[in-house]
C-alpha cells in the first residue's frame, strides 16, 4: 500500500522516532489535568483486534493507514499495535511514518507464543526479540505478552517452561526499555487461576496487564482482581459485555461495572496506559464505522472513569 509521505522521509523517521514518541506521550499527560492525588495520568489508546478480525488471517498490516486515521479520529492517545504488524521488512519505517502524520505515539504491543511447549521456545525467543527490538525503535514501552493456552490445564512442568522463556523474554524487554505485561484471555484465570497463580509463584517480578472482560468471563470480578494485584497492575485493556454475555459494538453500550471499576483503579492509584480493545461476536455486522464506536467507548471511558 502507498505511504502518504516521500522515501526520503521514511527513511529518516525512524531514526529519531524513540524521543519523537516519549515526546508525544509526554505532551499528552502534560495537556490533561492530574487527578486529585496529583497522580501520573492514565493515557487512553486502542489496540486493533476488532480490524484484525475481520482480516485475512488476523493482518493488519495492509490497513494500518485506516486504522491510525481511525483512531486520532476517536480521540485516542497512543496505539498498542499487534506484534505481527511489526515483522515484516520496512515496517519500522513506515509505522514511524504514520505515528508522526497522526501524532499517534505507539504505546507498545502485544505478543504471544506456546510458550508453555519447549519444543517452540526457539521460535518464541527469536520472535520476541524481532519485535522488542522494533517496537524499542518506534518509543513503545509495553509488551502485553500471552503465555498460550495448551487447551486444557497446565501440568507443573509446562508452567515451569512458560515460566523459563517468560524470563528470558523479560530480560530482552529489560534492555530495550520495555516492560513486559501478562494480558489475559479465560484460559489463564479459569480453574481457580491456576495458569496465572502458577506464572506468579514462578515469576514473582512479572507485571500484569488484566484485559477486564476476559476477567469476567473467566469468572473473576474484575475489582476483586484489581485490589488483590493492586502493586502489579501497569496496564489495562478495557471492553463492555451485555447482560446477556455477548460483546456489544461499542463500550458504554453493555452493562459492565465501569464506575465501580474506575473507583478501584483510582483507590490502587492506577497509572496507566489503559487501552480500548473491540471485539465482535462472530457473524456480527457492524451498524456504524468502526471509528464511530472508536469515539463512543473513548468518550464513555473518560465520562465514566475520568480518563
Amino acid at each position: 500500500m502507498k505511504l502518504h509521505t516521500r522515501r526520503c522521509f521514511l527513511q529518516t523517521a525512524a531514526a529519531g522516532l524513540a524521543a519523537g514518541q516519549s515526546g508525544l506521550l509526554g505532551a499528552f499527560a502534560a495537556q490533561r489535568p492530574s487527578n486529585e492525588a496529583g497522580a501520573k495520568k492514565v493515557i487512553v489508546g486502542a489496540h486493533p483486534w476488532v480490524y484484525a478480525a475481520t482480516q485475512p488471517k488476523y493482518d493488519i498490516y495492509p490497513i494500518l493507514d485506516q486504522i491510525f486515521a481511525d483512531m486520532k479520529y476517536a480521540g485516542m492517545e497512543g496505539i498498542e499495535l499487534m506484534h505481527t504488524a511489526l515483522r515484516p521488512g520496512g515496517a519500522v519505517e513506515r509505522i514511524a511514518a504514520l505515528s508522526q502524520k497522526h501524532g499517534l505515539p505507539v504505546i507498545g504491543t502485544s505478543f504471544g507464543g506456546e510458550m508453555w511447549d519447549r519444543r517452540r521456545h526457539a521460535e518464541v525467543l527469536a520472535d520476541a526479540e524481532l519485535v522488542i527490538t522494533r517496537l524499542a525503535k518506534l518509543g513503545g514501552k509495553t509488551l502485553g505478552t500471552s503465555v498460550g493456552s495448551a487447551r486444557g490445564v497446565k501440568t507443573p512442568e509446562q508452567l515451569d517452561a512458560q515460566a523459563e522463556v517468560l524470563r528470558k523474554i523479560m530480560a530482552m524487554c529489560k534492555s530495550n526499555g520495555v516492560v513486559l505485561n501478562l494480558h489475559n484471555h479465560t484460559y489463564e484465570v479459569e480453574n481457580g487461576m491456576h495458569d496465572l497463580k502458577g506464572t506468579l509463584a514462578r515469576v514473582p517480578n512479572v507485571r500484569l496487564g488484566p484485559d477486564l472482560n476476559w476477567l469476567l468471563r473467566g469468572g473473576v470480578d474484575p475489582v476483586e482482581f484489581i485490589r488483590r494485584y493492586s502493586g502489579r497492575i501497569v496496564f489495562l485493556h478495557l471492553r463492555d459485555q451485555k447482560s446477556d454475555g455477548k460483546w456489544p459494538e461499542a463500550m458504554g453500550e453493555g452493562s459492565m461495572d465501569y464506575a465501580a471499576i474506575g473507583k478501584a483503579l483510582r483507590e490502587i492509584g492506577f497509572s496507566g496506559p489503559a487501552v480500548i480493545e473491540l471485539a465482535h461476536e462472530g457473524g456480527f455486522r457492524p451498524t456504524r464505522p468502526l471509528r464511530e464506536s472508536l469515539k463512543m467507548s473513548r468518550e464513555y471511558v473518560r465520562k465514566t472513569m475520568g480518563w
